[in-house]
């Protein structure tokens, strides 16, 4: 299930393999066979705590940005527009970095806008 929600996040933010590894913390191959079998196998073979982690604060990130834009695509292209708060980067520049800790700021950031702080 929490396969399945990364991808259709990542299929809306137009993610590659590589990329979707990134965010996972996880290799291409493992990434590729989890988007090929549809999230298929969850069940029974539990997944990595750091990686239920990482995709936990992009569901958070995902539902954040859909509350500031709606579903229409200006909220899918978000994560890719400069923003002066990231240094002029787009903020999947900050997600790609590799680190939790840098998906951790992302939804911060969301989280304290969202909140008008």
């Amino acid at each position: 299930m929490a396969i399945t929600a990364f991808n259709r996040i990542a299929d809306r933010w137009v993610l590659d393999m590589p990329q979707r590894a990134l965010l996972l913390g996880r290799s291409e191959r493992t990434v590729y066979r989890w988007a090929k079998s549809g999230g298929a196998g969850e069940e029974t073979r539990p997944i990595q705590r750091d990686t239920l982690e990482r995709i936990s604060l992009l569901i958070g990130i995902y539902e954040d940005i859909r509350a500031f834009f709606g579903a229409g695509p200006a909220a899918d292209e978000w994560i890719r527009r400069p923003n002066a708060d990231f240094g002029g980067d787009p903020p999947l520049r900050r997600l790609l970095a590799g680190n939790v800790g840098d998906i951790v700021d992302v939804r911060r950031y969301l989280g304290a806008a969202r909140q008008g702080l």
